[in-house]
């Protein structure tokens, strides 16, 4: 990116559409993927916004319905309301406008439209997504609104299972949205703590996936430059909200690390995932409470990594000096320390840990995932117990 005008169009892994005021072809970008009827999928907060009235007038030209009945920590009620409003409404595809959770819900309705099975039958574990079928996936269009979860260019959607109090991944490739309109100027009226959470998030994909052991160097390579603007365009959208150039750069980022968990992801996301799904704490900020705790049990094996990114953000003091950039830079944004200031209840550690093993993106964790790491990852973090700082 060049400054504040630039406009691009890419294709990595799906049409991207970015720059300021792209949102004004909202329809047309609808049209050329074959929606005449869409769902406009979005959450109660932003449903109550003006920016909202921003969306629907780019969709004026189209027959548009409106859901927005879903949680902060979307449960499969969520799905099914919207499922239902879709097949009310005569729709013919989704566009998914907000955040992750709206992201996420968006994409999981355009998958369960023409199913006939549950859920939960299709989530990311082995070939459940081959149990699909294929031909009744809707096809969906992606608006976000934050800087963070990359599910925009996600083929997949999380979602509580109530049942069992577990976030559940649901995956299918052809959930892969068929654009995207990344529009910084949608992202400028954040509030400060939500830019802060999604920010950290979309670090704490690129982090963990340069951490993760498994050979992929593509992704590896995007999760180096993902960390980078994040670590570098984070704070100056802190301090300056209207800063649009570095509004982009966190849109580019996000995006960057959703590609780059293709390597992995690890314990960050595989403790984030229990505790939300029990204390309904914001995502990202829960992974940005965690993040250092899950580093320091990490360093044996992912020092060398940490001492090449380190270097190349330019933070001098290899592993301990990132750490200590990071825990600085999480104070200076009014992260909380521990996850007991997040309102965790550190009783809860057998639960958690047992439900953080069980996870996807504990496989992806660069020291072997068990119980006893878990427990006490979670347990620093509740204590607020760095070695390295």
């Amino acid at each position: 990116m060049t400054g504040a005008s630039t406009r691009a169009d890419w294709g990595y892994p799906t049409p991207i559409r970015f720059g300021a005021g792209r949102i004004a072809e909202l329809a047309a970008i609808c049209r050329e993927v074959g929606i005449e009827r869409p769902l406009l999928v979005t959450d109660p907060g932003l449903a109550a916004l003006p920016l909202i009235d921003t969306i629907r007038a780019a969709l004026d030209p189209l027959d548009h319905g409106t859901f927005h009945d879903l949680r902060p920590n979307p449960v499969g009620r969520d799905v099914e309301s919207g499922v239902a409003a879709y097949r009310a409404g005569g729709h013919d595809g989704v566009v998914a406008v907000g955040g992750g959770s709206a992201l996420d819900v968006g994409k999981v309705i355009a998958l369960m439209v023409g199913q006939t099975r549950p859920m939960w039958d299709f989530e990311d574990v082995g070939d459940n997504w081959t149990r699909a079928d294929t031909r009744t996936i809707a096809p969906v269009v992606t608006v976000p609104t934050t800087a963070g979860t990359g599910s925009e260019v996600g083929r997949a959607g999380v979602v509580i299972d109530e049942a069992t109090r577990r976030k559940v991944i649901v995956f299918h490739p052809a959930m892969l949205p068929r654009a995207v309109v990344c529009d910084p100027e949608l992202t400028v009226g954040l509030p400060r703590a939500l830019t802060v959470g999604t920010g950290l998030d979309a670090l704490s994909h690129s982090l963990e996936a340069i951490c993760s052991p498994a050979f992929h160097p593509m992704s590896h390579g995007i999760g180096l430059e993902g960390c980078r603007l994040v670590l570098e365009h984070l704070p100056v959208v802190v301090d300056d909200p209207t800063d649009i150039e570095s509004r982009g750069q966190m849109l580019v980022a996000a995006a960057m690390g959703a590609v780059a968990f293709q390597k992995g992801l690890g314990g960050m996301h595989a403790l984030s995932h229990p505790i939300g799904a029990r204390f309904d704490t914001h995502h990202g900020m829960t992974n940005a409470v965690v993040m250092p705790y899950v580093l320091e049990a990490n360093r044996p094996a992912i020092e060398p990594t940490i001492e090449q990114l380190a270097a190349y953000v330019g933070i001098a003091g290899g592993f301990e000096g990132f750490l200590r950039h990071l825990v600085a830079m999480r104070s200076a944004m009014n992260v909380p320390h521990t996850l007991i200031d997040l309102g965790v209840d550190p009783a809860a550690a057998p639960e958690i840990a047992a439900a953080a093993v069980d996870d996807p993106s504990a496989g992806g964790n660069p020291v072997p995932f068990d119980r006893p790491f878990a427990e006490a990852a979670f347990a620093a973090a509740c204590t607020g117990a760095l070695h390295a700082t």
